[in-house]
């Protein structure tokens, strides 16, 4: 079971990040470096806060993979489909656009989707999101891909690329291929702060 974080979660690492950045500055003013076991004791807690990322991250994708993985083995084409963390660290919850992409094509839900998880992420109501959708994993082949674009306010962010084929009416998934991806939903990239779009 994951942890409670409730609404502290991001004043903990502000807490966290201040305590530490005022000791650098006392350091620096006074001329002295931080001792090791101030600088291991600064960095386990840091580190404590990526590792609950990451946990987080993986109840999501897990649970978003269990609850879409249905839709791969149906004849009807798949449409993108969305999960948000809540603040309690546990619940997962998936979203519903009320019939308002009924007719919207795949490329134009992905959007919506991203558009509704942000508005409820810059609120500060959830921690992660999770945008699951299919594509042909190579232009000129005909083998599928399950693309799962995550994000966690802690600063993670990444697309996860898994092969998938159906075999007996099952789905039976390859190797996943892990990459970084800019932030689009918590925080603005430093090319949307600039003006230019992703």
């Amino acid at each position: 079971m994951m942890p409670y974080l409730g609404k502290s979660l991001l004043s903990a690492i502000l807490v966290t990040a201040f305590a530490f950045t005022s000791a650098l500055s006392a350091e620096e003013t006074s001329g002295g470096q931080l001792s090791e076991e101030q600088e291991l004791a600064i960095k386990q807690e840091l580190s404590k806060y990526a590792v609950l990322g990451q946990q987080q991250i993986l109840h999501l994708t897990q649970q978003a993979i269990e609850d879409y993985s249905g839709t791969l083995t149906d004849p009807v084409p798949n449409m993108p489909s969305a999960w948000m963390l809540l603040e309690d660290g546990t619940t997962i919850k998936r979203i519903d656009l009320d019939g308002q992409a009924e007719e919207a094509p795949a490329q134009l839900r992905i959007l919506m989707y991203r558009a509704a998880l942000k508005s409820v992420a810059r609120r500060g109501k959830i921690h992660a999101t999770a945008i699951l959708y299919t594509g042909k994993l190579r232009e000129d082949s005909e083998d599928e891909a399950l693309v799962i674009e995550y994000e966690h306010r802690l600063g993670i962010a990444g697309n996860k690329v898994i092969p998938y084929q159906i075999e007996n009416g099952k789905v039976a998934y390859g190797e996943p291929v892990t990459s970084e991806k800019p932030f689009q939903i918590f925080y603005d990239s430093r090319a949307d702060t600039t003006g230019n779009a992703n």
